[in-house]
């Protein structure tokens, strides 16, 4: 079983790569791809809807569209249509960008531009909806910057607590809920692999009520309790680019993900110009390239800023 913390890279815990796949199916309604948020709609999954005054069999509807409603879009019933991707499913493909970096948004399907598709009380992600502050017979999806995913990047273990008869994963990511991440048992350790948006975050486990540090994990900071809460801090990919340059013998990348270094991030070449890949964590980072030792800018990126010395850098923004 492996022990070891990467934090340079991505915080990853792992017991053994069978058990990346033991996890509990993604929250209905949405999953997150590289920089996309894809909201997905499976008639099958639902059962009724509800229109101006009345309930329906979603069997019973005649489906010409369906739309995304929520709160980042004022609950309108005809601006974000999705696009049918065959006889039951559609699907609508937003950027992370376009959303809040802590992002928890309620949402619903609307059929037709006037049915509201009713999920489960047995959905993982559904929350009681309200109006005006009172309490409505209705449930609204809701979706997380994190969710359960046998392909996602962060696992979390807790080794031992054979005895537990339940350990959830709780934090930042998920707004500290008590019930919602479930972790797998096994012989050995508790599992559960989440797919998260680059970030630092603040997670503790809870073993049959109690709530515990992540005993393997030196990152801590302290809470709002006097106690501790382990820290992850998440990475995403980032692709550099240079167009172009083809008769250079060398471009490095420099910038403030690497102290500058002129010497430690060397591109590649390709037939189109020179490229390299970096995982960050999110935020802002000035850059330029070094060719052949002549500073530049990127010429293909319009978003530029001052340094505190008054160089003026391109930027990268991770999210």
């Amino acid at each position: 079983m492996k022990k070891n913390i990467l934090h340079s890279i991505l915080l990853i815990l792992v017991c053994t790569s069978e058990l990346l796949y033991a996890q509990k199916d993604p929250f209905k309604g949405y999953k997150i791809e590289g920089d996309m948020l894809v909201f997905v709609f499976d008639k099958r999954d639902y059962e009724k809807a509800t229109g101006a005054s009345q309930k329906i069999k979603i069997e019973n509807l005649d489906i010409k569209n369906v739309v995304v409603a929520g709160e980042f879009n004022g609950w309108s019933k005809d601006k974000w249509e999705m696009i049918k991707i065959d006889a039951n499913r559609y699907e609508l493909r937003k950027k992370l960008s376009d959303f809040t970096d802590e992002f928890s948004w309620e949402f619903k399907f609307v059929i037709n531009n006037a049915y509201w598709a009713e999920p489960s009380r047995k959905d993982k992600n559904i929350t009681r909806a309200f109006e005006n502050g009172y309490a409505l017979p209705a449930y609204n999806l809701k979706m997380y910057i994190a969710y359960p995913d046998k392909n996602g990047n962060a696992t979390f273990t807790l080794n031992g607590f054979n005895n537990a008869r339940e350990v959830i994963l709780s934090g930042s990511f998920n707004k500290w809920d008590e019930d919602m991440f479930s972790m797998i048992k096994n012989e050995e350790c508790w599992i559960l692999t989440l797919n998260i948006r680059p970030g630092t975050y603040q997670y503790k486990f809870i073993v049959d009520g109690k709530w515990m540090e992540d005993p393997e994990n030196p990152k801590k900071v302290i809470n709002e309790f006097n106690g501790y809460n382990s820290v992850l801090d998440i990475q995403g990919s980032s692709n550099f680019l240079l167009n172009g340059f083809q008769n250079a013998k060398k471009v490095i990348l420099s910038g403030s993900f690497n102290e500058w270094s002129e010497n430690t991030c060397e591109m590649n070449k390709t037939e189109e110009g020179w490229r390299q890949t970096l995982m960050l964590s999110a935020g802002k980072y000035h850059y330029k390239f070094i060719v052949d030792d002549k500073w530049i800018l990127d010429p293909d990126n319009p978003v530029r800023e001052y340094d505190y010395n008054g160089n003026i850098n391109s930027v990268c923004i991770v999210k």
